[in-house]
């Protein structure tokens, strides 16, 4: 029954090569792709694990993952349980914070050049595909989920795609694995529950081959796709200021709209932000002509796009910061409040005590080279800062002294440490691409 898929699967992974892990749910499809790598001596020689992401959304995901790992003993595979937090404050709906959050853990958590197996199949990839087609999305979207793609320090493989879930549900009866029922994959609030439970079943019973025809479609689309890449990456490299990644909105905007949609998307793509529906689209358009003095951002959910100086700035939703924050600082990566990360460009983390703090109002430093002090106000301005990042924009102090205003604006103290530490304080804005949101 299950030597078809089986064969493939093991044809193509137990070949010497990079370690494994499986992202382990505790359902059906996963248990079958875990259980079938596990059953072969190449593949353990290779290496295999597992990793089960508790998102903590059901009372009874403490039990899930302690279910797991029994799993994994059974098997003698190790099995590596991630907690994360479900941030639903970022706009977003349930499903995607969900998997935003089960993205970022699968990210961090692999080590250098392994590989990550995930078991979605041939009718999640029609699902998908059918989903993305009912929020007007194009060409590049509609090719569906991609076979692999490079994730954290490793790669990404979905190698089950042309199986179907019907083919895994009969492996996981067949060699009786525990399998752990998620109560929310029933929920129909949910958009992909819905669609699986209420509309495929009606579809294949009146166009029996469906999922072919939809997987056929997205072939073509992903060919369509890729024909047009050329000219994307030509156009985007033209548009995009490389020091800001920020876009011109005018020269963009006098794209023809075959290409002005899809370099928008690659351009979000790129930052790890969802890409907009064509109502916000159409309004972000509207607004590349916003008269001097003013900031319009259009926003949607996982993304914000800033028009400023007729340039389009694209963040993930900002997230509140907290009054008075600061935290001792000594060279090391930090995450800021809002997400965005500081660290010395050297790598050193032996910088005397120092202490990093936000702005409050009123802050001047003595930049280096100059007599006089000036205020924070005037070097955002005259600088260019992004006014949506002033507020955000990490202080170095060193005994109370003001050294350094994020990763441009220096005393002479300040010059005179960080060079003596080899480095550069480097600040990088906060983005969705190190969770690895929003990609397919």
């Amino acid at each position: 029954m299950s030597r078809g898929w089986t064969s493939k699967l093991l044809a193509e992974l137990a070949e010497p090569g990079p370690p494994l892990c499986v992202g382990y749910s505790g359902g059906a499809d996963s248990s079958s792709l875990l259980h079938a790598l596990a059953m072969s001596d190449k593949v353990r020689r290779r290496g295999l694990r597992a990793l089960h992401v508790d998102h903590g959304l059901d009372p009874a995901s403490a039990d899930w993952a302690a279910a797991a790992r029994r799993f994994c003993a059974g098997l003698d595979l190790s099995c590596d349980v991630v907690q994360v937090r479900v941030d639903r404050e970022q706009g977003q709906g349930l499903e995607a914070a969900a998997r935003e959050a089960r993205y970022r853990a699968f990210a961090t958590r692999l080590a250098e050049g392994e590989w990550l197996l995930l078991a979605q199949h041939r009718d999640d990839q029609a699902e998908t595909v059918l989903l993305k087609l009912l929020r007007g999305a194009g060409p590049d979207a509609l090719r569906g989920m991609r076979r692999q793609r490079p994730l954290g320090r490793g790669l990404l493989l979905r190698p089950l795609l042309d199986v179907s879930g019907r083919l895994l549900r009969d492996y996981a009866h067949e060699h009786a694995l525990p399998v752990q029922p998620d109560p929310s994959n029933q929920d129909l609030r949910l958009s992909r529950n819905y669609l699986r439970h209420a509309i495929m079943p009606q579809l294949q019973t009146h166009w029996p081959h469906a999922v072919d025809s939809i997987l056929h479609a997205a072939r073509w689309c992903g060919e369509a796709a890729d024909a047009l890449e050329p000219a994307i990456t030509a156009n985007l490299q033209a548009l995009q200021e490389a020091g800001d990644a920020s876009l011109a909105g005018p020269a963009w905007l006098a794209l023809a709209p075959a290409l002005r949609v899809p370099v928008l998307h690659e351009w979000l793509r790129r930052q790890g932000l969802p890409a907009p529906s064509t109502a916000q689209r159409e309004q972000l358009e509207r607004q590349i002509g916003a008269l001097p003095g003013r900031l319009p951002q259009v926003r949607w959910s996982g993304a914000v796009v800033h028009v400023w100086r007729q340039r389009l700035w694209a963040t993930p939703p900002v997230r509140s910061v907290p009054a008075g924050w600061s935290c001792p600082w000594h060279g090391e990566d930090v995450q800021l409040p809002d997400g965005s990360r500081y660290r010395l460009d050297s790598g050193s983390t032996t910088l005397p005590p120092l202490e990093l703090r936000l702005r409050q109002g009123g802050e001047r430093i003595q930049l280096a080279g100059e007599t006089m002090h000036r205020e924070l106000r005037d070097l955002f301005q005259q600088g260019g800062l992004p006014p949506w990042r002033r507020q955000s924009c990490p202080l170095v102090h060193e005994n109370g002294q003001l050294i350094a205003v994020g990763d441009r604006w220096m005393s002479a103290r300040g010059l005179e440490l960080f060079q003596a530490h080899g480095g550069r304080p480097h600040w990088r804005p906060a983005s969705a691409i190190d969770s690895d949101a929003g990609l397919g």
